[in-house]
């Protein structure tokens, strides 16, 4: 069984470019490093995805794991944002707006994605410095 040990785990669709510069992004106001990250496409992500009942071949543009919790769409970005340094934290105010209104916003940027930013070949290999913070 896959251990995703104390800290949150976010799967990210590596071939989309908006996924790996949201990677970026949460690394750079992480300077703990209490994220880590694995591609939907890895072994690792496949695994929890099966364990959380959820079919590994549809590829979600965003999911963090938790502990014994999965978070998927604009619930996953609050769990994210909550998190990182700086003013970033009051965005998760927004979890007070319900789901049937945030879902929808988040469903029509994540189908969109490839349109708007872009695909890649290959998933994002990170660099020497970043490799301790993912999974493959």
């Amino acid at each position: 069984m896959t251990d995703t040990g104390p800290g949150p785990v976010v799967l990210f669709d590596g071939v989309c470019n908006l996924c790996n510069a949201s990677v970026l992004f949460v690394i750079k106001r992480d300077p703990r490093g209490v994220f880590r990250f694995a591609a939907l496409q890895s072994a690792f992500a496949r695994e929890l995805l099966v364990k959380h009942k959820l079919d590994p071949d549809v590829l979600h543009s965003f999911i963090v794991v938790h502990q014994s919790m999965l978070y998927q769409r604009s619930r996953a970005a609050l769990e994210v944002v909550r998190r990182l340094r700086g003013l970033w934290p009051v965005l998760y105010l927004l979890i007070i707006v319900p789901p049937f209104i945030r879902d929808p916003i988040y469903d029509w940027i994540a189908s969109n994605r490839y349109k708007w930013f872009g695909k890649r070949n290959e998933c994002m290999i990170p660099t020497p410095e970043l490799k301790s913070r993912f999974f493959v």
